[in-house]
């Protein structure tokens, strides 16, 4: 399979893209080695078993006869992100900038909601995420506001699309920082909305978030999105944390550095997670449904190895995949597992990539073993994003622009 050609970018975005590569990379303008302060005061969570395996008791996929190529469906504004609809044919797609376009089939792009001008728009900031709950009624899409922090709007659909008048604010959390946002949102097969939050950002996570349950940075949230008792939204009765004393209930996962891309494998419900390392280790978490509460080890650990302090007896959930930087590769890109028909020997396998060198992988999982890696050979430049279509079919979005659909090769 042959490997895209790069094409230039104008100097805008490939100023744009330069930055958010450095950043993504780890410290960006701040040494890595810069100082950390003790981690805030955290109540004592429970026991989780760390499991650096494949998770799936299932037959291993046929990883080596998979063949794929790429097929480009559209062209956008720094795509993002990308989000379905129930009974809906049309592709979501988030553009950075701030605009969500609907991909309809035999039609010509359209868009759906345009928060330009309401969107900060650094290198790791602007609109970063979107979804639809299962009745397909509302809207959600996470954004970093003007003054840099995240908020998480939902809008009502209608016949004729979006219900301006509708917008309302589910959540907003105080960014201490300009990178590190997360963005990423998913309704779980429990229909409750999963948000992914970065540790605040800076480098080396200076102030400890991603470690304490006192703060919504550096973790992944498990909330009921719809107002309940006057509050924005409900926090589900079975949160790991809503009975720890002085923890914010609303936490599901926590010690992420920056989830940047995570996805429900929809036959098992297992969470798979993309989250960027600091400079030396990207990983891939897994998560089965019953383990919430886990503590996947930032900035405890950089993937499996030690970063700061001790995680003797917190007992992490460790990565089922990482791999190292080598002067290539800067970010994870988190995807998603496949769950087609129209590349059969693809089915169960987890397909990703790296921001810098776009490659695609893959990750198929072997029971009680850690799961077999390939490269799939499509590269996609400036890879920011994968999605899911209703058929479980893939695809790939490029920062420069392109909206690939993954198709036989």
């Amino acid at each position: 399979m042959g490997r895209l050609r790069t094409r230039t970018l104008p100097a805008p975005l490939l100023a744009a893209t330069l930055a958010l590569l450095a950043a993504a990379c780890g410290p960006g303008s701040i040494p890595a080695s810069t100082p950390t302060g003790p981690p805030a005061a955290s109540p004592a969570a429970p026991t989780v078993t760390a499991s650096p395996v494949s998770p799936s008791p299932v037959p291993s996929p046929r990883l080596a006869e998979v063949r794929i190529r790429l097929e480009r469906i559209a062209v956008l504004d720094q795509p993002v992100a990308m989000a379905v609809r129930a009974g809906d044919p049309a592709l979501y797609v988030a553009e950075k900038p701030g605009r969500v376009v609907a991909l309809a089939p035999g039609r010509e792009p359209s868009v759906l909601l345009d928060l330009t001008g309401r969107v900060s728009t650094g290198s790791e900031q602007g609109l970063l995420g979107l979804a639809f709950p299962p009745d397909g009624r509302y809207l959600y899409v996470d954004l970093t506001d003007p003054a840099g922090d995240t908020r998480v709007l939902e809008y009502r659909l209608t016949r004729d699309g979006i219900d301006p008048a509708s917008e309302r604010e589910v959540l907003r959390v105080d960014q201490p920082y300009a990178n590190h946002n997360g963005g990423q949102l998913a309704f779980g097969p429990d229909g409750h909305l999963y948000i992914g939050l970065g540790d605040g950002g800076s480098a080396g996570d200076p102030e400890g978030r991603a470690q304490s349950l006192t703060t919504l940075l550096g973790k992944i949230l498990r909330i009921s999105p719809r107002p309940v008792g006057g509050r924005p939204y409900g926090v589900p009765s079975d949160n790991p944390f809503v009975d720890t004393p002085g923890a914010r209930p609303e936490i599901w996962a926590y010690g992420l550095r920056n989830p940047w891309r995570f996805s429900f494998d929809r036959a098992t419900g297992e969470l798979w997670i993309g989250d960027v390392g600091q400079s030396a280790w990207e990983e891939v978490d897994v998560l089965a449904p019953d383990q919430g509460g886990a503590n996947l080890g930032w900035d405890l650990l950089e993937g499996s190895h030690p970063f700061e302090g001790s995680a003797e007896g917190t007992r992490t959930v460790l990565p089922v995949y990482e791999y190292p930087h080598d002067g290539a590769v800067c970010a994870v890109t988190g995807g998603f597992v496949y769950r087609g028909e129209a590349v059969p020997a693809l089915q169960g396998v987890y397909v990703f990539g790296d921001f810098c060198t776009g490659a695609l992988q893959a990750l198929a999982p072997r029971p009680g073993r850690a799961p077999a890696h390939r490269e799939l050979g499509p590269v996609v430049p400036s890879l920011a994003s994968f999605g899911e279509d209703a058929a479980g079919e893939l695809y790939a979005l490029s920062l420069e622009g392109a909206v690939y659909r993954l198709v036989p090769g």
